[in-house]
């Protein structure tokens, strides 16, 4: 089963590592992110770009409106995410306790729904 695995930054944290930690944290990251996807289980991962560059928009009653970066403010924002190949829950969860970011904000884990079944439920 698919988990999409999101990675939830918080910039105070980051910036009150110390010298050097956030680089060894990341090739860290890079280095066990290729083991994974040497084993199968790491499906695609990105890294996202700071909230500011973002444009969020809504559509109600008809009309749309855009808004530049975050819709909300939020101490912690989603950094980069993901996809992995995990038996369960559990599997996916133990996978994502290997990544060093809930030291730096935090983890979410959810399944990822099969959109084909979805498609077939809705005649689509």
């Amino acid at each position: 089963m698919k988990y999409l695995v999101m990675i939830y930054n918080d910039d105070e944290l980051i910036e009150a590592l110390p010298d050097g930690e956030y680089a060894t944290m990341m090739r860290g990251c890079i280095q066990h992110a290729d083991e994974m996807r040497a084993e199968g289980k790491l499906l695609d991962s990105q890294m996202l770009g700071p909230p500011a560059k973002g444009t969020s928009l809504r559509t109600r009653n008809g009309r749309t409106t855009f808004m530049d970066g975050p819709f909300a403010e939020a101490k912690e924002y989603l950094g980069g995410f993901n996809l992995i190949e995990a038996a369960d829950m559990d599997e996916a969860l133990r996978i994502a306790e290997q990544f060093p970011w809930s030291r730096t904000g935090r983890i979410e884990v959810r399944p990822v729904m099969d959109f084909e079944a979805v498609r077939k439920h809705f005649d689509a």
